[in-house]
């Protein structure tokens, strides 16, 4: 049976890019296991659930799955796990993986055993692909130098932030996807024009957005060689 290790924000992580790749993950018969920086249950952003701006089929769906899968409500603490015996690790974006996830030095290290390890792959969706901004391989250069990845887009964010870089429940921003990972060495396309954004770059995979989920959890499969149900 594959495995997979989701690792969730505390903080806040979308509720589409979780939901969306853990259900797809399941259907094709994998084994889950949830980690959060210190073990308590993550936190789905409430933007995420809108039912103004997600729908209500989407909101109750989501806000169900975050209240009641027992993976979700009972995860392990990111220091008690490794990428070893995983044959994915998933982070889910988020606004608030900004403030745990991208900043957790065991978060780092999965993604880089996971990335540069014999097995295994990693996917990195939307604000959680900001890690890469921080995250390095053994001989001290960063991981996503050279890579090509996509991710949340400037373009986006100018829309959410105000003048002071806040968002709009009063936290300032500490820092920007795209001008970070950019910054770390990366080749960058958010391919704006296109309805979804998913890269592909060896054992890494990254994904643009909500709106890529599904196409980005298709994909991971595809890479896996693993089959979706029909």
């Amino acid at each position: 049976m594959p495995s997979a290790l989701f690792i969730v924000s505390e903080r806040g992580y979308w509720g589409e890019e979780c939901i969306e790749p853990l259900e797809i993950l399941d259907e094709a018969g994998f084994d889950i296991t949830v980690a959060t920086p210190t073990g308590d249950p993550p936190v789905v952003d409430e933007r995420s659930v809108d039912p103004d701006s997600v729908g209500e089929e989407i909101s109750s769906h989501i806000r169900s799955v975050d209240e009641n899968d027992p993976r979700l409500n009972d995860p392990i603490p990111l220091a008690s796990v490794s990428a070893d015996g995983y044959d994915a690790v998933v982070y889910p974006g988020g606004h608030g993986t900004e403030w745990d996830i991208n900043q957790d030095s065991d978060a780092r290290e999965i993604l880089r055993d996971a990335v540069s390890g014999e097995d295994g792959k990693a996917l990195v969706v939307c604000h959680a692909v900001g890690i890469l901004a921080f995250t390095r391989t053994s001989d001290g250069s960063f991981l996503v130098d050279g890579r090509d990845v996509t991710g949340f887009p400037n373009e986006w964010e100018d829309g959410i932030v105000d003048e002071q870089g806040r968002m709009p429940d009063g936290r300032k921003l500490p820092y920007w996807v795209e001008d970070g990972v950019k910054a770390a060495g990366a080749n960058w396309d958010a391919e704006l024009d296109a309805e979804t954004s998913v890269t592909v770059d060896g054992d890494l995979l990254t994904a643009r957005g909500p709106g890529s989920s599904k196409d980005a959890a298709e994909t991971l499969l595809a890479e896996l060689g693993v089959e979706r149900p029909a």
